[in-house]
């Protein structure tokens, strides 16, 4: 039997991106590093109580995105920015500097989608396609197949 490991989110940025560039051996297309974009996203759903009061939730998600993904998040995401998300799921551990062994569980994105941005005015909207020209070019490698 297959897996699935499917996660879709639609939320807001908590900060902007922290972009990480780890240095590689072998000569690549990004100059001999790879860099690694993470950020806290922010879902927030509501509902009713028993007193028909509307209660609101909100999770957070450490949300990772590698290399040409991260090279975007670098330059377009920033804090507020509504995005849609695809990615999977996955679990790291690691020992802190007293030796107790820590867990986080992260997503790590596929592909996103800028929905909106809280920072800018409705009529800078059409700037974010000559942004998006700016930093998607003919080297960049392919993200993913779009479902629609």
């Amino acid at each position: 039997m297959v897996g699935v490991n499917k996660v879709i989110l639609i939320g807001n940025l908590g900060k902007d991106p922290d972009v990480v560039a780890f240095p590689q051996d072998r000569r690549d297309e990004m100059g001999g590093v790879v860099k690694k974009a993470s950020f806290p996203l922010a879902t927030t759903e509501y509902h009713k109580n028993r007193e028909g009061d509307r209660v609101e939730q909100t999770e957070w998600h450490n949300v990772v995105c590698w290399r040409s993904l991260a090279e975007i998040a670098e330059k377009i995401l920033r804090k507020g920015t509504q995005i849609y998300i695809e990615g999977k799921l996955q679990t790291r551990s690691w020992e802190d500097r007293e030796g107790n062994k820590r867990y986080i569980t992260e997503v790590v994105a596929d592909n996103f989608t800028v929905l909106a941005n809280r920072n800018r005015p409705e009529d800078r909207q059409q700037g974010d396609q000559s942004q998006m020209d700016d930093v998607i070019n003919e080297n960049t490698e392919p993200l993913s197949d779009l479902p629609f």
